[in-house]
């Protein structure tokens, strides 16, 4: 029988391509699912569901019996909640009590999936893992959220000896992107000509199935206690956007805006998101954030893990015909 591997967020975006990656390796993968979590992702997928939920110790102790491998993927990515400290609780309890459930289960190796928004951004730098942010520096609630998240995983690395090597993805993008990804919802608004506008801004974009890739990688050959960047190219979200204009023949949008004018309509865009329930496309924290271009080094990564990125282009390219066929983009 092969070995067993439970990953958590299996439904969602980087976790779907981290379990394909994981069954066409060979192991038998289990999949975390919540009652309400959407199947659009893994419907086709040879995995064995598990019901359970990663605020839920029993449930976990219960999904992780037997298993030799965990990949932690799921998270509250949300930019914007009607109580925006419900993202701090959901990612730090529910990785504590994942990877508390590892520990008694005695999981052999642990690959958990933070993010470089643990990580600093520098005028004019692609940071490496060692520029951290704190609690304090971060800036909104999801980003507090995975640094309080990632300080559990070491904390348990220093104390009881977890197992586990840590990943951070930079901005993936890429096929099965269901929500979609605030990342991916500019893609589509992109392609449908709904963005006749932008802010200077910059990211680092990398292919989805990449960071899959990346996640294998850290299993194989992964330092415990250590953390690697799983990131593609450093992009400005003028160069981004030409890109899709170009896949999807439009023209670009020229006009760059400044930010003042902007914070007044994300205050408003929020005020009705707190009226009507739904996510506010604009916020003042994802406005915060575009003040720095996000740029991000994976030679750590590449060095010591053998790790490798598509040029972005052909991740737009693949999210694109993705979003087309799923009826996003019309």
């Amino acid at each position: 029988m092969s070995d067993i591997v439970l990953v958590t967020g299996a439904s969602g975006f980087v976790g779907s391509s981290v379990a394909r990656a994981l069954i066409a390796r060979g192991f038998h993968v289990r999949v975390l699912m919540r009652p309400t979590s959407p199947k659009t992702n893994i419907a086709e997928l040879d995995a064995e569901p598990v019901p359970g939920d990663m605020r839920d110790e029993a449930s976990m102790r219960a999904a992780m019996k037997g298993a030799r491998y965990f990949f932690h993927v799921a998270a509250d990515y949300r930019l914007w909640a009607r109580d925006m400290e419900e993202i701090v609780r959901n990612n730090r309890d529910g990785t504590r009590i994942v990877m508390e459930a590892a520990l008694a289960q005695g999981v052999e190796k642990v690959v958990y999936t933070s993010s470089v928004a643990t990580l600093k951004p520098i005028a004019g730098q692609s940071v490496d893992e060692t520029s951290r942010h704190d609690e304090k520096s971060a800036i909104g609630a999801y980003k507090r959220s995975k640094v309080v998240a990632e300080q559990v995983v070491e904390r348990l690395i220093a104390a009881r000896g977890l197992p586990a090597t840590i990943v951070s993805p930079s901005t993936p993008i890429g096929p099965r992107d269901v929500k979609p990804t605030p990342t991916g919802r500019i893609l589509v608004e992109a392609a449908s000509g709904k963005m006749p506008a932008y802010v200077d801004t910059g990211l680092n974009l990398v292919h989805v199935d990449d960071v899959a890739q990346g996640h294998l990688l850290a299993l194989d050959k992964g330092a415990v206690g250590e953390r690697y960047i799983l990131g593609g190219q450093d992009a400005t979200l003028a160069q981004m956007l030409a890109v899709i204009a170009k896949l999807s023949n439009r023209k670009p949008p020229r006009v760059s805006l400044p930010r003042g004018p902007l914070y007044p309509l994300a205050y408003a865009a929020e005020a009705f998101a707190r009226l009507s329930g739904s996510e506010p496309f604009l916020t003042v924290d994802a406005l915060r954030m575009s003040e720095h271009h996000m740029f991000f080094s994976s030679a750590r990564a590449q060095r010591e893990l053998g790790f490798r990125a598509r040029p972005y282009a052909e991740a737009i390219a693949d999210a694109l015909a993705w979003f087309r066929g799923a009826g996003y983009i019309r």
